[in-house]
């Protein structure tokens, strides 16, 4: 079991577009930022849980401080070893290799991670969605079409967790142009955005069909929102909203 489970995530960071196009990538930006800041939360939340794995956050292989007697079996070892040589960035070989070895872990002691989060499953997915994150020359990451700096662990302790990742939610988050998120101030009406590609503005309503459709909810005037009784969302919270909305359509 322990190696079926590393075999499977190993598998999945193989097929990964690492040398994925531009357009490709940047086509996901918006689902690739909200899935790193919640690996970021996922990863705090366990270096609070392992202190020892602070100093190596956000991007390391925390395995060895949940079980430092874990081990791969050779086969398995050798043939994560040989992935890895492929990848040219330290940082996301750490992550890569934390991905497949606390999967084995996990499969062989479930009990050593009741209460934290399946930490390296956004940042997979994100690979997935256009492949890795590179630093620039000031510090910053590329997340390829957006810079993203750090900050320090604890901002991202409070984060509101986001726990549907599934293809209707990520592909719900991807449009083209600036996109800003609405809904009733109580929390609990509908969700909306306004985005603004370059062929004009469009004001938006994601609905029960888990489609986002046009929609003159949104006032006219930025200024009048708060008096119409909406609120804008934090992308984290918008990307919550949805998967809510999927959850309750789909169960």
């Amino acid at each position: 079991m322990t190696d079926r489970t590393a075999d499977a995530v190993l598998n999945r960071l193989r097929a990964v577009p690492w040398a994925s196009d531009w357009d490709f990538a940047f086509g996901h930006v918006k689902s690739r930022r909200v899935l790193f800041r919640e690996y970021l939360r996922r990863a705090a939340v366990w270096a609070r849980a392992y202190p020892a794995a602070e100093a190596g956050w956000p991007f390391s292989d925390v395995t060895g401080h949940v079980d430092p007697a874990f081990r791969l079996s050779p086969e398995a070892e050798a043939e994560l070893a040989e992935f890895l040589r492929r990848l040219p960035d330290a940082e996301v070989r750490n992550t890569c290799s934390g991905a497949v070895r606390l999967a084995a872990l996990r499969a062989q002691d479930p009990a050593a991670f009741a209460g934290l989060p399946d930490l390296y499953e956004p940042l997979v997915l994100f690979y997935e969605r256009g492949g890795e994150f590179l630093r620039d020359n000031r510090g910053a990451l590329d997340l390829t079409g957006v810079s993203f700096r750090l900050g320090a662990l604890a901002d991202y302790l409070g984060n509101p967790p986001v726990t549907q990742l599934g293809d209707t939610v990520l592909d719900a988050l991807d449009a083209d142009g600036r996109t800003a998120y609405y809904t009733a101030e109580d929390g609990q009406g509908p969700l909306m955005r306004r985005r603004t590609p370059r062929d004009g503005q469009r004001d938006e309503l994601f609905g029960h069909d888990l489609r986002w459709a046009p929609t003159d909810l949104i006032p006219a005037g930025e200024t009048e929102l708060k008096e119409a009784g909406l609120a804008e969302l934090d992308e984290l919270k918008a990307a919550r909203l949805i998967g809510e909305i999927v959850a309750a359509v789909s169960g």
